[in-house]
């Protein structure tokens, strides 16, 4: 049986916090009552965090190594493969570099029994051509918190030298949220009111190469993994003080173009923390989408 763990929503009523904050509380809590409970009401994440890095016994600190040990208690291989995925190795070829020099057999096994267990998602491009840039991803936030900073930093947090380990968060931050919020933000926008988005848009993804060039963060879609239609093109941008603008605008423009599928047609898309200011888009920020799991709690 699948228990699910709190949404967005339901994480900014229970911390009583604004909607980019929740989001915020998501990406590190992964929405795990036990975490939630230690957090103070209307604390912000650095509030949290400083006190949660200061005791080896948190629930943000336990609740990781609790999920490995109970669904990897001998597979070290799988939970080595899983930590090279949480340091952000993205590829098979990245992910066999990162896992020590993995061969390819031993390292599909391990993948194999990751994704059986929902632990590791996959991810392929979303266009109206196939593509084989298979990409690997942690699928609870939490865990992918744990291993991108909490797992690393744990000796230095028995030591009694949680600060360095915040200092750590602090720096990695803006880019860490930015990569790990695209597939709460996709997941989201698939709640959506079916009159905000173009019509027939059925599934989100994204769109990228191999060399990233262009890398696309939202595309939306009739199907998948093939599309037959593209309904939008869109990017988000999630920082705190800096709002989609026309440079955001014309960036995108020009991946549209590069986008199997797409046309000057295919409706524009910006999701932004700090709001936008360019024109001829969709524009969506925390509010919409937060509200967008109440529409279906």
């Amino acid at each position: 049986m699948v228990v699910p763990p709190l949404n967005p929503a339901e994480v900014a009523d229970m911390l009583g916090i604004g909607p980019a904050e929740a989001f915020d509380a998501y990406l590190v809590s992964g929405g795990l009552p036990l975490i939630l409970d230690e957090w103070p009401q209307g604390a912000d994440l650095w509030t949290y965090l400083a006190r949660a890095v200061a005791r080896p016994t948190s629930a943000l600190l336990v609740s990781g190594e609790r999920t490995l040990a109970a669904e990897f208690p001998v597979q070290a291989q799988a939970r080595t493969v899983l930590s090279a995925i949480g340091h952000g190795e993205r590829t098979f070829s990245l992910i066999a570099r990162e896992a020590g020099g993995l061969n390819p057999g031993s390292l599909t096994r391990a993948l194999e029994l990751l994704t059986s267990r929902r632990v590791v998602a996959v991810d392929t491009p979303l266009s109206t051509r196939p593509s084989r840039e298979t990409r690997y991803r942690v699928a609870d936030p939490h865990l992918r918190f744990w291993l991108s900073f909490l797992g690393p930093g744990l000796s230095m947090i028995e030591r009694g030298r949680g600060d360095q380990v915040l200092e750590k968060i602090r720096t990695s931050w803006p880019s860490w949220r930015g990569r790990a919020v695209e597939p709460v933000i996709r997941e989201s926008l698939l709640r959506l009111d079916q009159a905000v988005l173009p019509e027939g848009t059925d599934v989100i993804g994204g769109y990228w190469t191999r060399t990233n060039d262009p890398e696309i963060d939202l595309v939306g879609a009739d199907r998948e993994p093939i599309a037959k239609r593209l309904t939008l093109v869109g990017s988000i941008k999630w920082l705190e003080n800096k709002p989609f603008d026309v440079r955001d605008l014309s960036r995108l423009i020009v991946h549209r173009s590069q986008l199997p599928g797409a046309d000057e047609d295919t409706p524009l898309l910006a999701v932004s923390r700090a709001g936008c200011t360019a024109t001829g888009v969709i524009a969506l920020g925390p509010e919409e989408l937060l509200d967008a799991w109440r529409q279906t709690t």
